[in-house]
């Protein structure tokens, strides 16, 4: 655990950022191998059978990790006020809710995956294999919440290392099991599936017996948990503007898939690769954007909101540097990149574009991230609602439809950091208001 409220900002931020980013690092690595194995040993159709498979799962789970994300910013305000009480009824809560939250999943998303495909217009070549992947992934559900349970918890005591070492091992797991399942039974996208199913559970049960035996505030019991209604309303009321927010987001990545398959199976298959690489570009900004929600939560809950301002100034430095490296690599070696998963050339060629156009936005990307961060660790979650909603559905969508009927698929490209921009500008003028700090759960008059 880590007290964020005392100390230099840059350091702590910085320290409890980079374990969250590395871990983050190991877990993108399940889905990049998953994309490299699947694009170079079983085909594209298959590369773009399990890329579109992703923005569906990323609907069905984000209401429910958006609660995960509330109970982050509680147990963090808690912990600041140095009330272990509640510390606890949280972490309680939190588990119960996500078991039976990930039975509902499960169920919904094998009834809906085969219904849903064909509303995005996924060709008709990529459908049976896309169900098949979906529906052996979403197998798994509970060992991904229950994990994504004890990363949101442990992030909110100031623990950012622990999770990382069950990272790496899962990860480990997850590349032996592709290449068994895969390139040794010819199991195709069945075995990418199961071995991400297998993998994430192996991760689960090793952090579920280490946290007790190590860990002096979590206690995974069934017999010993307690709801807690009213820290339940608080997530909730907390999470639930999130979790919409990453639906949004979600349901935007299904409409963007509808605007590529437009294209052909080509674009589908290079957008599937540039979208696995553009998660693990985005990881600094995201990373660094939830070590700044605790260190905002934990300081609130301190009463020492003076300190969330220098927090924001440091944490925007380091994502500047990280974004900048990360658009110089993706201008000038986007087609080396592109190759790393697929030899197809007009696929190549595709995904190439993307690169040089979207990357070198990426500093304004990070930085609506990290003014989002501090909103959220206030618990301040509505308004960032609103501004997604805005850039996604009446910015990115609309103005990717439109300059993609002049320009092709070129023009859905440029509407992404375009939609950056007007996200950017509208986070930053609410940030100003500082609204954002009548909104914390412990009082920090």
């Amino acid at each position: 655990m880590k007290d964020l409220s005392v100390g230099n900002e840059s350091k702590l931020i910085f320290h409890f950022a980079l374990p969250m980013l590395l871990g983050n690092v190991f877990h993108q690595l399940y889905h990049i191998v998953d994309t490299i194995i699947v694009g170079n040993y079983i085909g594209k159709e298959a590369l773009a059978a399990v890329g579109a498979s992703f923005p569906f799962i990323f609907m069905l789970v984000s209401l429910v990790i958006g609660i995960a994300v509330g109970a982050t910013i509680i147990i963090a305000q808690y912990f600041g006020a140095k009330d272990t009480h509640n510390v606890k009824r949280t972490i309680d809560t939190l588990f119960i809710f996500m078991f039976f939250a990930s039975i509902v999943v499960t169920l919904a998303g094998i009834l809906l995956s085969a219904p849903v495909f064909r509303l995005t217009g996924l060709p008709e070549e990529i459908m049976p294999q896309a169900i098949e992947y979906f529906n052996i992934y979403l197998l798994g559900a509970v060992f991904f919440f229950g994990f994504n349970s004890v990363n949101a918890i442990l992030r909110g005591l100031g623990d950012s290392k622990t999770p990382l070492y069950f990272l790496i091992i899962s990860t480990v797991l997850n590349l032996v099991l592709d290449l068994f399942f895969v390139i040794g039974l010819q199991w195709g996208v069945t075995g990418v599936a199961l071995a991400t199913v297998i993998s994430q559970a192996v991760a689960f049960f090793l952090a579920v017996i280490y946290l007790n035996r190590k860990h002096e505030i979590i206690n995974v019991s069934w017999r010993r948990f307690a709801f807690d209604r009213k820290i339940m309303k608080k997530s909730v009321r907390i999470g639930f503007p999130v979790g919409f927010q990453q639906a949004f987001v979600a349901m935007s990545m299904l409409a963007m898939y509808w605007l590529v398959n437009r294209f052909g199976a080509d674009t589908t298959a290079a957008y599937s690769v540039v979208f696995r690489i553009d998660s693990f570009a985005s990881m600094p900004a995201m990373n660094f954007a939830m070590a700044l929600s605790t260190f905002v939560g934990q300081n609130l809950g301190a009463r020492k909101p003076e300190r969330v301002r220098r927090g924001l100034t440091a944490t925007f430095l380091m994502t500047a540097v990280f974004s900048g490296i990360i658009s110089l690599i993706g201008i000038f070696f986007g087609e080396f990149l592109m190759k790393l998963f697929t030899q197809d050339p007009e696929v190549v060629a595709i995904g190439k574009s993307y690169l040089q156009i979207v990357t070198g936005f990426y500093v304004v990307f990070s930085t609506m991230f990290i003014v989002g961060g501090v909103m959220r660790g206030a618990g301040d979650t509505f308004f960032p609602m609103l501004i997604t909603f805005f850039a996604l559905w009446v910015v990115r969508i609309p103005a990717g439809y439109y300059m993609s009927e002049n320009m092709g698929y070129i023009g859905i490209w440029w509407a992404i950091p375009i939609a950056w921009v007007v996200g950017l500008s509208l986070s930053f003028a609410y940030y100003l208001t500082g609204r954002w700090k009548k909104m914390a759960v412990v009082s920090t008059g």
